[in-house]
Protein backbone atom coordinates (compact mmCIF):
# COMPACT_ATOMS: atom_id res chain seq x y z
CA UNK A 1 0.00 0.00 0.00
CA UNK A 2 1.51 3.64 -0.69
CA UNK A 3 1.93 5.84 1.99
CA UNK A 4 -0.17 8.55 2.56
CA UNK A 5 1.22 12.20 1.64
CA UNK A 6 2.28 14.11 4.63
CA UNK A 7 -0.02 17.36 4.30
CA UNK A 8 2.23 20.27 4.23
CA UNK A 9 1.27 23.04 6.82
CA UNK A 10 1.44 26.83 5.70
CA UNK A 11 2.67 29.07 9.25
CA UNK A 12 1.12 32.07 8.46
CA UNK A 13 2.48 35.01 10.58
CA UNK A 14 0.53 37.69 12.20
CA UNK A 15 0.05 40.95 10.97
CA UNK A 16 2.04 43.53 13.53
CA UNK A 17 0.28 46.22 14.18
CA UNK A 18 1.61 49.95 13.74
CA UNK A 19 3.60 50.60 16.76
CA UNK A 20 1.37 53.31 19.15
CA UNK A 21 3.63 55.94 20.90
CA UNK A 22 3.29 55.75 24.45
CA UNK A 23 2.36 58.23 27.04
CA UNK A 24 5.69 58.74 28.21
CA UNK A 25 7.45 59.15 24.57
CA UNK A 26 4.49 61.78 23.85
CA UNK A 27 5.62 63.39 27.25
CA UNK A 28 8.63 63.38 26.51
CA UNK A 29 8.44 64.87 23.20
CA UNK A 30 6.32 67.62 24.57
CA UNK A 31 8.75 68.48 27.32
CA UNK A 32 11.33 68.86 24.29
CA UNK A 33 9.48 70.67 22.14
CA UNK A 34 8.57 73.11 25.21
CA UNK A 35 12.09 73.73 26.12
CA UNK A 36 13.34 73.84 22.44
CA UNK A 37 10.77 76.96 22.49
CA UNK A 38 12.31 78.28 25.53
CA UNK A 39 15.63 78.27 23.67
CA UNK A 40 14.90 79.40 20.58
CA UNK A 41 12.50 82.29 21.54
CA UNK A 42 15.64 85.16 22.30
CA UNK A 43 16.86 84.37 18.78
CA UNK A 44 12.49 84.39 17.17
CA UNK A 45 12.89 87.94 19.34
CA UNK A 46 15.69 89.01 17.63
CA UNK A 47 14.52 88.87 14.63
CA UNK A 48 11.04 90.92 15.49
CA UNK A 49 12.64 93.58 16.82
CA UNK A 50 14.42 94.01 14.01
CA UNK A 51 11.31 94.57 11.90
CA UNK A 52 9.89 97.39 14.12
CA UNK A 53 9.76 100.78 15.24
CA UNK A 54 10.97 102.41 18.26
CA UNK A 55 7.63 102.87 19.25
CA UNK A 56 6.83 99.17 18.35
CA UNK A 57 9.78 98.02 20.02
CA UNK A 58 8.82 99.77 23.43
CA UNK A 59 4.63 99.13 23.02
CA UNK A 60 2.88 97.21 26.45
CA UNK A 61 1.69 94.76 26.00
CA UNK A 62 4.63 93.73 23.53
CA UNK A 63 3.97 92.12 20.15
CA UNK A 64 6.31 88.86 18.75
CA UNK A 65 4.93 89.64 15.21
CA UNK A 66 5.27 93.38 14.10
CA UNK A 67 2.39 95.23 12.30
CA UNK A 68 3.72 96.11 9.87
CA UNK A 69 7.14 94.70 8.99
CA UNK A 70 9.89 97.61 8.42
CA UNK A 71 12.56 96.25 6.03
CA UNK A 72 13.90 99.93 6.97
CA UNK A 73 16.23 98.66 9.58
CA UNK A 74 18.00 96.56 7.33
CA UNK A 75 18.15 99.07 4.70
CA UNK A 76 19.57 101.96 6.92
CA UNK A 77 22.30 99.44 8.02
CA UNK A 78 23.90 99.39 4.76
CA UNK A 79 24.15 103.21 5.03
CA UNK A 80 25.23 103.45 8.70
CA UNK A 81 27.07 100.35 9.46
CA UNK A 82 30.10 99.66 7.12
CA UNK A 83 29.08 96.18 7.14
CA UNK A 84 30.30 94.40 4.13
CA UNK A 85 33.99 96.30 5.40
CA UNK A 86 33.48 94.73 8.67
CA UNK A 87 32.39 91.13 6.56
CA UNK A 88 35.33 90.92 4.74
CA UNK A 89 37.68 91.23 7.12
CA UNK A 90 35.93 88.48 9.47
CA UNK A 91 35.64 86.46 6.60
CA UNK A 92 39.43 86.53 6.16
CA UNK A 93 40.39 85.99 9.80
CA UNK A 94 37.60 82.95 9.62
CA UNK A 95 38.65 81.07 6.16
CA UNK A 96 43.02 81.56 7.59
CA UNK A 97 42.29 80.31 11.00
CA UNK A 98 39.91 77.21 10.09
CA UNK A 99 41.99 76.17 6.87
CA UNK A 100 45.44 76.31 9.87
CA UNK A 101 43.32 74.46 12.36
CA UNK A 102 42.13 71.54 9.86
CA UNK A 103 45.96 71.48 8.61
CA UNK A 104 48.13 71.59 11.80
CA UNK A 105 45.32 69.54 14.34
CA UNK A 106 45.12 66.53 12.50
CA UNK A 107 49.11 66.26 11.87
CA UNK A 108 49.98 66.99 15.51
CA UNK A 109 47.19 64.50 16.51
CA UNK A 110 48.40 61.86 14.44
CA UNK A 111 51.82 62.01 15.57
CA UNK A 112 50.73 61.84 19.44
CA UNK A 113 48.49 58.94 18.33
CA UNK A 114 50.11 57.03 16.34
CA UNK A 115 53.92 57.90 15.57
CA UNK A 116 56.48 56.61 18.34
CA UNK A 117 59.48 59.03 19.39
CA UNK A 118 61.04 59.91 22.25
CA UNK A 119 59.28 62.10 24.66
CA UNK A 120 55.89 61.82 23.11
CA UNK A 121 54.06 60.88 26.18
CA UNK A 122 55.19 63.84 27.79
CA UNK A 123 54.96 65.98 25.96
CA UNK A 124 51.33 65.20 25.18
CA UNK A 125 50.58 65.99 29.06
CA UNK A 126 52.41 69.34 28.74
CA UNK A 127 49.90 70.19 25.70
CA UNK A 128 47.21 69.11 27.54
CA UNK A 129 48.58 70.89 30.83
CA UNK A 130 48.00 74.10 28.84
CA UNK A 131 44.12 73.17 28.89
CA UNK A 132 44.16 74.51 32.71
CA UNK A 133 45.69 78.20 31.78
CA UNK A 134 42.79 80.42 31.11
CA UNK A 135 43.66 82.85 28.28
CA UNK A 136 43.31 85.89 30.87
CA UNK A 137 46.42 84.57 31.90
CA UNK A 138 48.43 84.37 28.20
CA UNK A 139 46.62 87.48 27.38
CA UNK A 140 49.63 90.14 28.40
CA UNK A 141 52.80 88.37 27.11
CA UNK A 142 51.13 87.13 24.11
CA UNK A 143 50.49 90.92 23.23
CA UNK A 144 53.88 91.84 24.18
CA UNK A 145 55.22 88.77 21.96
CA UNK A 146 53.07 90.04 19.05
CA UNK A 147 54.18 93.66 19.50
CA UNK A 148 57.84 93.29 19.42
CA UNK A 149 57.21 91.06 16.41
CA UNK A 150 55.33 94.11 14.67
CA UNK A 151 52.20 92.22 14.27
CA UNK A 152 49.62 94.44 16.57
CA UNK A 153 47.06 96.63 14.73
CA UNK A 154 47.53 93.51 11.76
CA UNK A 155 45.40 90.34 11.36
CA UNK A 156 48.24 88.00 12.09
CA UNK A 157 47.77 87.94 15.94
CA UNK A 158 44.34 86.44 15.02
CA UNK A 159 45.22 83.64 12.48
CA UNK A 160 49.06 82.67 12.64
CA UNK A 161 48.41 81.14 15.85
CA UNK A 162 46.26 78.75 14.62
CA UNK A 163 48.73 76.97 11.96
CA UNK A 164 50.28 75.65 15.20
CA UNK A 165 47.80 72.75 16.03
CA UNK A 166 45.16 75.01 16.46
CA UNK A 167 45.39 74.53 20.66
CA UNK A 168 45.15 71.59 22.89
CA UNK A 169 41.54 70.88 22.60
CA UNK A 170 41.41 70.40 18.79
CA UNK A 171 44.95 68.19 19.29
CA UNK A 172 43.22 65.83 22.09
CA UNK A 173 39.85 65.80 20.09
CA UNK A 174 41.96 64.42 16.95
CA UNK A 175 44.01 62.07 18.98
CA UNK A 176 41.39 60.46 20.70
CA UNK A 177 39.47 59.40 17.68
CA UNK A 178 42.73 57.88 16.13
CA UNK A 179 43.57 55.95 19.11
CA UNK A 180 40.18 54.01 18.16
CA UNK A 181 41.29 53.51 14.63
CA UNK A 182 42.38 49.32 14.35
CA UNK A 183 46.58 49.25 14.05
CA UNK A 184 45.40 46.77 10.99
CA UNK A 185 45.28 49.00 8.69
CA UNK A 186 48.72 50.57 8.72
CA UNK A 187 50.14 47.15 9.48
CA UNK A 188 48.67 46.34 6.15
CA UNK A 189 49.67 49.76 4.49
CA UNK A 190 52.99 49.06 5.75
CA UNK A 191 53.16 45.73 4.22
CA UNK A 192 52.10 46.92 0.96
CA UNK A 193 54.63 49.50 0.56
CA UNK A 194 53.44 52.71 2.11
CA UNK A 195 54.89 55.42 3.96
CA UNK A 196 53.59 57.27 7.20
CA UNK A 197 52.67 60.18 5.01
CA UNK A 198 50.57 57.73 2.12
CA UNK A 199 48.56 56.15 5.39
CA UNK A 200 48.20 59.56 6.95
CA UNK A 201 46.55 60.78 3.54
CA UNK A 202 45.23 58.16 2.25
CA UNK A 203 43.63 55.88 5.38
CA UNK A 204 43.79 58.61 8.60
CA UNK A 205 42.00 61.81 6.55
CA UNK A 206 39.06 59.96 5.26
CA UNK A 207 38.54 58.42 8.75
CA UNK A 208 38.63 61.69 10.49
CA UNK A 209 36.40 63.86 9.06
CA UNK A 210 33.65 63.90 11.66
CA UNK A 211 36.29 64.87 13.59
CA UNK A 212 37.53 67.27 11.76
CA UNK A 213 34.03 68.72 10.57
CA UNK A 214 33.51 69.27 14.58
CA UNK A 215 36.91 71.02 14.71
CA UNK A 216 35.72 73.46 11.95
CA UNK A 217 32.77 74.16 13.73
CA UNK A 218 34.43 74.81 17.10
CA UNK A 219 36.75 77.42 15.03
CA UNK A 220 34.12 78.98 12.54
CA UNK A 221 32.24 80.11 15.59
CA UNK A 222 35.14 80.95 17.79
CA UNK A 223 36.53 83.29 15.21
CA UNK A 224 33.34 84.68 14.11
CA UNK A 225 32.37 85.69 17.39
CA UNK A 226 36.00 86.51 18.75
CA UNK A 227 35.69 90.07 20.41
CA UNK A 228 38.70 89.92 22.99
CA UNK A 229 41.17 89.38 19.96
CA UNK A 230 40.18 92.24 17.54
CA UNK A 231 39.80 94.89 20.91
CA UNK A 232 43.37 94.34 21.39
CA UNK A 233 44.95 93.76 18.61
CA UNK A 234 43.20 95.90 16.03
CA UNK A 235 43.17 99.60 16.21
CA UNK A 236 42.11 100.96 13.06
CA UNK A 237 38.08 100.82 12.27
CA UNK A 238 38.72 100.36 9.08
CA UNK A 239 40.63 96.59 9.99
CA UNK A 240 37.63 95.80 12.36
CA UNK A 241 35.57 92.56 12.42
CA UNK A 242 31.87 92.48 12.58
CA UNK A 243 31.64 91.89 16.48
CA UNK A 244 33.76 94.45 17.39
CA UNK A 245 31.93 96.86 15.37
CA UNK A 246 29.28 95.72 16.15
CA UNK A 247 29.82 96.98 19.63
CA UNK A 248 30.89 100.53 18.50
CA UNK A 249 27.65 100.80 16.82
CA UNK A 250 25.80 99.43 20.18
CA UNK A 251 27.87 102.27 21.80
CA UNK A 252 26.69 104.77 19.39
CA UNK A 253 22.95 103.65 19.40
CA UNK A 254 22.40 103.90 23.06
CA UNK A 255 24.16 107.20 23.02
CA UNK A 256 21.28 108.34 20.49
CA UNK A 257 18.76 107.01 22.62
CA UNK A 258 17.62 105.04 18.71
CA UNK A 259 18.53 103.22 15.82
CA UNK A 260 17.56 99.87 18.68
CA UNK A 261 16.00 98.76 15.82
CA UNK A 262 18.90 98.78 13.23
CA UNK A 263 21.09 97.75 15.65
CA UNK A 264 18.73 94.27 16.30
CA UNK A 265 19.05 94.05 12.24
CA UNK A 266 23.03 94.33 12.43
CA UNK A 267 23.13 91.43 15.38
CA UNK A 268 20.71 89.56 13.45
CA UNK A 269 22.87 89.52 10.12
CA UNK A 270 26.20 88.47 12.05
CA UNK A 271 24.08 85.31 14.06
CA UNK A 272 22.21 83.82 10.86
CA UNK A 273 25.30 82.99 9.43
CA UNK A 274 26.92 80.88 12.13
CA UNK A 275 23.12 79.42 12.48
CA UNK A 276 23.04 78.55 9.34
CA UNK A 277 26.92 77.16 9.31
CA UNK A 278 26.32 74.76 12.32
CA UNK A 279 23.17 73.36 10.58
CA UNK A 280 24.28 72.49 7.23
CA UNK A 281 27.11 70.19 9.18
CA UNK A 282 25.02 69.29 11.97
CA UNK A 283 24.64 65.58 10.98
CA UNK A 284 28.99 65.66 11.05
CA UNK A 285 29.17 67.52 14.13
CA UNK A 286 27.44 65.11 16.42
CA UNK A 287 28.99 62.38 15.01
CA UNK A 288 32.11 63.93 15.44
CA UNK A 289 31.86 64.39 18.98
CA UNK A 290 29.49 60.95 19.67
CA UNK A 291 32.30 58.98 18.31
CA UNK A 292 34.93 61.10 20.14
CA UNK A 293 33.42 61.20 23.34
CA UNK A 294 32.75 57.15 23.38
CA UNK A 295 36.20 56.09 21.90
CA UNK A 296 37.72 57.80 24.76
Amino acid sequence: MAKPKAQTRMIVEPIKAPARLSLSTISRHIILFVFSIFFIFPLLWLLSTSLKTDLQIFKVPPELIPQPFLWKNYENLWIYFPYFLFLKNTVLIVVLSVAGVLLTSPLVGYSFARLRWPGRDFFFLIVLGTLMLPSQVTLIPLYLLFSKMGWVNTFLPLWVPAWFGGGAFYIFLVRQFLMSIPKDLEESAFIDGAGYMRIYTHIMLPLINPVLTTIAIFQFMGAWNDFIGPLIYLNDQSKFTLSLGLRIFQQQASQSQGEIGMMMAATAIMVIPVIAFFFLAQRKFVEGVVLTGIKA
